[in-house]
């Protein structure tokens, strides 16, 4: 596979091993975890393929050149050694996203402006013209990563970041992140076997993201634009054949995906996002306060929300995750039930024992995703059962 090449694929912490697991069920080789990111192998075809797919991710890029610089005249000299015609031409646009952990290299907007000097001077030595800078419609996004003395030169595959899916164009206050929301479901175990519900849906992101791994539809499939089609190597055609090879794989749903909200304003834009990604024959939205309903379905029933921490919403903190576990132990029985939180202290008010607690990052806020296992009748009479 002479066509293969390395590509590293960013994600939140916590989510390397479900990333990892997502590349290899893709075909992906070679595929190695790291902090906050997955490096793999794989030809042109699987790069449009992995920014197609991958739930988890959050950018792909693609490493094209690593040099040693400890200052500014080594860092131009490393930049400048590169063949950068073979990436754009001087009438095109580009910029560089920079990220640095050294002692050589203290500020990355310094060293952005010193790449691209190294590759504006190289244009315009070799044809008296210059490629310019665009910071949000490049032709090519450049990204360079320092680690001490080790300069890491990559092209951003993606563009905007992946949990960009296309189809959420309403919000809410502080909305999930998209790639979060389809992380901590796979972290839940959930594969579409079964009903899912989202008590306190927001504008529908968490059953957005449940009813295309339910249904194995390509979590990037409504994206208008990747980086890679302004590339001079893009293939449309390679492209469409990829495009169809996933949709050929899209199953078919025979449960049931709803999301509640007691707020009118949020249902709506729920709806609307659900419609934006054609998903409204697998999920059904309704106004209701989840601290009045009961499970409606007959066997498991698998629950995953959002709720608020205290910093998105005024809300009685203790009384408020008191009667969510007061809800969940009265009114739904046979229910495996999930919530993310950073509101760590208010985890002792639920009441209820997490069988599983999983650290993860929302934004810069540290959180738990908690896992409560709600039994049919009580947990004692279930293991009896089992052992008569």
């Amino acid at each position: 596979m002479e066509n293969n090449f390395k590509m590293i694929a960013k994600t939140f912490f916590g989510f390397e091993e479900i990333l990892a697991q997502e590349l290899r069920q893709l075909g992906a080789q070679d595929v190695q975890l790291g902090t906050r990111m997955v490096s793999f192998r794989g030809d042109k075809g699987f790069m449009y393929k992995a920014n197609l797919s991958l739930r988890t991710a959050l950018k792909i890029l693609k490493p094209i050149y690593h040099f040693r610089a400890n200052n500014e005249a080594g860092l131009y000299k490393g930049i400048s050694g590169m063949n950068w015609s073979q990436y754009m031409n001087s009438n095109q646009t580009f910029v560089i996203d920079t990220t640095v952990h050294s002692d050589y290299f203290k500020h990355s907007q310094f060293v952005s402006q010193k790449c691209k000097d190294a590759i504006v001077d190289q244009f315009r030595s070799k044809t008296g013209q210059r490629p310019s800078i665009d910071k949000d419609y490049p032709d090519l996004r450049i990204n360079i990563h320092i680690d001490r003395d080790q300069v890491s030169v990559s092209l951003d595959t993606s563009g905007a970041s992946l949990h960009h899916r296309g189809y959420r164009t309403a919000t809410n206050i502080a909305p999930i992140n998209e790639v979060l929301a389809a992380g901590m479901i796979l972290l839940s175990g959930w594969n579409g076997q079964g009903d899912f519900l989202d008590p306190m849906c927001g504008s529908g992101t968490i059953c957005a993201e449940a009813a295309m791994i339910a249904c194995n539809i390509p979590a990037n499939i409504n994206r208008k634009e990747f980086a890679f089609e302004k590339w001079n190597d893009w293939d449309n055609e390679l492209f469409d054949i990829v495009m169809d090879s996933l949709l050929k794989k899209v199953r078919e749903f025979h449960y049931t995906i709803k999301g509640y909200d007691k707020a009118p304003s949020a249902v709506q834009k729920a709806k609307d996002n659900i419609k934006n990604a054609n998903l409204d024959e697998y999920v059904t939205i309704s106004e209701r306060n989840f601290f009045d309903t009961e499970k409606e379905t007959q066997g498991p029933l698998h629950i995953l929300f959002n709720p608020p921490y205290g910093e998105r919403l005024d809300i009685q903190m203790e009384r408020f995750y008191r009667e969510i576990g007061d809800t969940l132990k009265q009114n739904y029985p046979g229910t495996n039930a999930w919530f993310i939180t950073a509101n760590l202290e208010a985890l002792k008010f639920v009441g209820l024992k997490p069988s599983r607690k999983i650290k993860l990052y929302n934004g810069s806020l540290e959180a738990r995703l908690v896992k409560y296992e709600m039994y049919e009748g009580s947990k004692r009479a279930k293991f009896q059962i089992i052992k008569e």
